[in-house]
């Protein structure tokens, strides 16, 4: 039981296809304690249903685009935990009039949502959950994509967004390693997840991936859900400021490493 004794809380459970719920069954299923965050009262009742599968963790409403929701967050988590160990941050959202055509287009109004949401929350979330983390060997894990490295068709203004979480992973990791805090990404591959449903053309981006990666498959929501387990727990003590490719070596690939009569 590799987190046996340890307090987590995940952000951005929706369904049962969640990457953060892959994630959520994975450190679970290795003993540790949970809190679950949801957005709106109809997700929160799919949360509900699927938290009898782990032992029915706390789940919390909160909006991470509003201070005061973060800040009654924390304070629910220290009267109920005392203190947390881990966190996974997989919370991201862009308008879907801003996932198709030119990023050129993207709107003042669209680029600050998707940044506020899909960039910004991690540090606003790692600024109230850090004190709960002094001293316990703490991580804090977030879902990245390749799109924020290199441009992928109608990823657009959450390629942008990602860049910046990215950055932002190694900026926290720098400002928060002094406190033993190790914060970390996971760069998945594209997975039919509802979040990924809004990206034009995924069946074919799907395809190309299965056809063209070296291990010649999509990502598996496990494989996801695996990577997190092992950067929350004492396995990867050594780890931060990382950004780890999960993705079956797609990430690699350059024009000469691609069929381009396929």
């Amino acid at each position: 039981m590799l987190l046996k004794g340890r307090t987590g809380l995940i952000l951005g459970v929706a369904n049962r296809r969640s990457l953060a719920w892959a994630a959520a069954k994975a450190v679970a299923g290795e003993g540790a304690r949970l809190a679950l965050t949801c957005r709106s009262e109809r997700i929160e009742e799919n949360v509900r249903e699927l938290a009898h599968e782990i032992d029915h963790p706390l789940i919390l409403r909160c909006d991470v685009t509003q201070d005061a929701d973060l800040d009654r967050m924390a304070e629910t988590l220290r009267r109920s935990f005392g203190a947390l160990d881990f966190v996974i941050h997989a919370v991201a959202f862009a308008d879907r009039d801003d996932l198709t055509g030119r990023f050129l287009d993207t709107t003042r109004a669209g680029y600050h949502l998707a940044q506020d949401v899909s960039a910004y929350s991690l540090t606003a979330v790692a600024r109230r959950v850090a004190p709960l983390m002094v001293g316990r060997d703490g991580s804090i894990v977030t879902l990245t994509y390749l799109g924020g490295e290199r441009v992928v068709q109608n990823y657009n203004v959450m390629g942008v967004a990602k860049a910046a979480l990215d950055m932002s992973v190694r900026y926290l990791a720098a400002d928060l390693g002094p406190e033993q805090i190790r914060v970390n990404a996971i760069s998945a591959g594209p997975v039919r997840t509802l979040a990924a449903s809004g990206i034009r053309g995924l069946s074919r981006l799907l395809s190309f991936h299965r056809a063209h990666a070296p291990l010649r498959r999509n990502t598996a929501l496990e494989d996801i859900g695996n990577t997190a387990l092992f950067l929350v727990s004492h396995l990867s003590r050594g780890v931060t400021g990382e950004v780890i490719h999960v993705d079956n070596g797609f990430h690699v690939l350059g024009l000469a490493g691609l069929d381009t009569e396929s």
